[in-house]
């Protein structure tokens, strides 16, 4: 790897015993109303003891599980991992959340029956996240609710969160077409499907894609594919994509790019691509395990949080089967990060040592788990009035581009239009 990508903390994490990457070796707690996890979730495995004070409060992390985001799952056994579970409650929303809204709201506002809670933080904060917020408020003022990657309106979650942050669908609308273009490509295809085209930032995104296209002379297509938590579930999601992306590469070229916003399409998107040509700049939430194990039949069995050995295997992996150049990624994961940082962000606001709404303290806290890597961000604006929101973040990394060798595209340092940011 020319470039270090995570260096000494994810190192120290890998050498605390962190578990594997692969799912089936863990215990996924039980998706019940007010579910959390215990000691027996980690039975047979070595518990970690905080180099760390101990500390006469908790921190509550509520992900989904392996099957829908791994990586902010073990962006939150991390965080335990370095703090103990003296320390961390992890807890799981169902898979099926769009079904399970009150599940999902009983398990995350469950978490504040425990009175030395002092911090809850969700990631993905999928819908129920906000109404789960307001109740934890109403009976524990003084808990700090920090929601990852909000499914709700930011209008809405400002009001019952303390901060929320995001990736920056308004930079990254403009970006990722802008790498698009910097590396040869003329058509840019987005995949996707009614339910995530109903939130603002995924629509807001396809329309500063749109302009972006427009400024570069590409040309811009939608493209809709099944909606996995329908009843055709993941399997039938992923088919589809398997199926479509030969002809896609016929219709569109060998010089289109594609980005789907599930995580469950990235995989046989990835693989198809890799296998009948096209680009693939990043996912929606950017890893180096996000689709490419999958896609590259990689065993990345006892790597798990080092991305930066992570990042090397799929390099090599993407080089040998002729993809260099055409694939990319974040080198640290969005996932990943966002629970294990914000989780430290509220530690460290806490115990005084940050301010909640800084967003330079909460950038010092996401460099903690991705020390090499380059982040940019602002607060959320408003596309019509302009107004900034002051606890709702925007945050982007430096885009990598998988080569011989690979390089990052320096995409924190582009100024990104003061026009895309009032496009609706």
């Amino acid at each position: 790897m020319r470039k270090k990508i995570i260096g000494g903390m994810l190192a120290l994490i890998m050498a605390l015993n962190m578990m594997a990457c692969t799912p089936g070796q863990n215990t996924v707690v039980t998706q019940e109303p007010t579910a959390t996890e215990t000691s027996e979730e980690t039975e047979g495995e070595e518990t970690t003891e905080s180099t760390e004070d101990a500390y006469d409060f908790r921190i509550g992390i509520v992900t989904g599980s392996y099957s829908q985001s791994e990586d902010d799952r073990r962006g939150a056994e991390a965080f335990r991992d370095k703090y103990g579970e003296d320390m961390v409650t992890l807890a799981i929303y169902p898979d099926n959340f769009t079904d399970e809204y009150e599940t999902t709201i009983n398990i995350i506002a469950g978490l504040a029956d425990d009175p030395k809670i002092k911090a809850i933080i969700v990631n993905q904060a999928i819908e129920g996240t906000s109404e789960a917020f307001r109740r934890v408020k109403e009976v524990r003022p003084d808990i700090l609710c920090i929601a990852g990657e909000s499914f709700d309106e930011f209008d809405d979650i400002k009001e019952s969160a303390d901060l929320v942050v995001n990736n920056d669908f308004v930079s990254r609308g403009y970006l990722i077409i802008w790498t698009a273009h910097e590396l040869g490509c003329d058509t840019f295809v987005h995949i996707s499907f009614p339910r995530h085209l109903s939130y603002e930032s995924y629509s807001r995104r396809v329309n500063i894609m749109k302009e972006a296209c427009d400024e570069f002379g590409m040309e811009f297509v939608m493209e809709e594919a099944p909606d996995p938590t329908t009843a055709v579930g993941v399997p039938g999601a992923q088919a589809y994509i398997t199926e479509h992306v030969p002809g896609w590469i016929e219709k569109y070229g060998e010089n289109s790019a594609y980005f789907c916003t599930n995580d469950a399409h990235t995989e046989p998107l990835i693989k198809g691509l890799m296998e009948n040509g096209g680009y693939f700049i990043e996912a929606d939430l950017p890893s180096p395990i996000m689709g490419y194990p999958g896609a590259l039949e990689l065993d990345l069995t006892g790597y798990s949080g080092d991305f930066e050995k992570i990042t090397e295997e799929v390099e090599n992996a993407v080089v040998a089967n002729g993809g260099a150049g055409r694939f990319g990624t974040w080198t640290s994961s969005c996932g990943y990060t966002n629970s294990a940082g914000l989780a430290e962000h509220a530690l460290n606001v806490i115990k005084g040592e940050s301010s909640l709404t800084d967003l330079n303290d909460i950038l010092s806290a996401y460099k903690i788990y991705s020390p090499e890597t380059e982040w940019n961000g602002s607060n959320f604006r408003n596309s019509s009035t302009g107004e900034s929101i002051d606890n709702v973040f925007l945050i982007y990394q430096d885009t990598y581009i998988f080569g011989d060798p690979g390089h990052y595209m320096g995409s924190t340092q582009v100024e990104v239009p003061e026009k895309y940011f009032t496009i609706e």
